[in-house]
């Protein structure tokens, strides 16, 4: 019982009370006939005598209630609005009951019908056939067929609504599975990609990942050797190079994991990763907006450009002010590394204008769809990325 109530009280998918997938052919036969019902209603309201001296007013008045109430019927519809729904059916059936009331009966018979149809064909069923019930029910009383002509008007006018019902939800149906199809095979481009991703996160970390270990661990133990030799310019300049040869070892290995870690969808969050490199040079990070998950995407740019900038501002701005700012807006994330400058350095740096990498991270913002600009500003550079997210 229960079943069978939910089943009457239930909206029509939206897929099916929508015109999209009507073939051309059928909308504009559609038209046609509504065109067809319209000219018939106004003619013979004209030829009937009716309205009183009013029939080059109220006709046309008429008609276009009606058509007012068929474009908010269907809207309202689609939007399972029952009550206003309803409404404008009753819009439809006043129009009808005052041109029956003034002697036009066929112009009382077209939106008398149209709304009975309309609420079969886009109600909840039970609704649409109390409703249907009703209207032509009240329209074939009033006509002179007998009971057995009037029960069979009936039948066949919501039997009419109703298979334009069953054209509506087997379209929709076909709606319906073309999009579970659709996100099935997106669902399946996704896991693949995924897939390959953890593939070449194993490659990269079999090769490049564990050789970065070793180079570690052998500059490490001739760091130790080296440091067990007597002092002397000699050792000192070698004992330097090895250091520094272990700390871009160090920090390759840093950047694969990181990347690896993108590539496996790990990352930690953008703000996160961006105070380490910023704490390291001494500068000052602030972060606005709600923090969001980013794409794999977005969040490796802007930790390559963050990297990149603050690598120039250490080389070209020695000593001065940087602030790293990660603001999260509407539809994008915007970074923004500013150093503060010094008098020899920052003009330079802005005539360059291609130098320092910046062209590689202006490629990899419009890779993305978004932009990366990058000069002076006031007495420092800045560099400001804004990529989708």
């Amino acid at each position: 019982m229960n079943v069978l109530s939910s089943r009457g009280t239930a909206w029509p998918t939206r897929e099916s009370l929508s015109r999209i997938g009507v073939p051309r052919t059928r909308a504009v036969l559609d038209g046609i006939v509504l065109a067809a019902l319209a000219t018939w209603a106004l003619a013979s309201s004209y030829a009937s005598g009716a309205f009183s001296g009013l029939e080059t007013v109220l006709p046309p008045v008429g008609l276009l209630l009606c058509a007012g109430a068929f474009i908010a019927f269907h809207e309202t519809t689609l939007e399972h609005r029952l009550l206003p729904s309803l409404g404008m059916l009753l819009v439809l059936a006043g129009v009808g009951w005052g041109a029956y009331a003034e002697g036009a009966e066929v112009a009382a018979a077209v939106p008398w019908i149209t709304a009975a149809i309309l609420a079969m064909e886009r109600l909840p069923l039970a609704y649409g056939l109390a409703t249907g019930v009703l209207m032509v029910g009240s329209f074939a009383m009033m006509q002179q067929g007998g009971p057995l002509g009037s029960v069979i008007t009936v039948a066949a006018i919501l039997f009419g609504g109703y298979s334009l019902r069953l054209d509506g939800q087997a379209r929709g149906a076909g709606f319906r599975l073309l999009a579970q199809e659709r996100a099935a095979r997106e669902a399946e481009a996704v896991s693949a990609a995924l897939g390959e991703r953890a593939r070449i996160a194993r490659e990269i970390h079999d090769v490049l990942a564990h050789s970065l270990s070793a180079q570690l661990v052998h500059l490490e133990a001739a760091r130790i050797q080296i440091e067990r030799e007597p002092e002397g310019p000699f050792r000192d300049r070698i004992l330097e190079r090895v250091v520094a040869a272990r700390g871009m070892a160090r920090e390759g290995l840093a950047e694969t994991r990181q990347a690896l870690s993108a590539l496996r969808g790990e990352m930690v969050p953008v703000e996160d990763f961006l105070r380490e490199p910023a704490v390291a040079d001494g500068a000052a990070t602030e972060v606005r907006g709600a923090p969001r998950l980013l794409t794999a995407e977005a969040s490796q740019a802007v930790r390559r450009v963050a990297q990149e900038a603050l690598t120039n501002a250490r080389k070209h701005a020695p000593g001065a002010t940087v602030r790293v700012l990660l603001a999260y807006e509407t539809d994008h994330v915007m970074l923004e590394v500013r150093d503060s400058g010094t008098a020899e350095k920052t003009g330079e740096l802005g005539a360059s204008g291609s130098g320092y990498g910046l062209l590689g991270m202006r490629e990899r913002a419009e890779l993305l769809g978004g932009s990366l600009e990058a000069g002076p500003e006031g007495e420092g550079f800045v560099v400001r990325l804004r990529v989708p997210a």
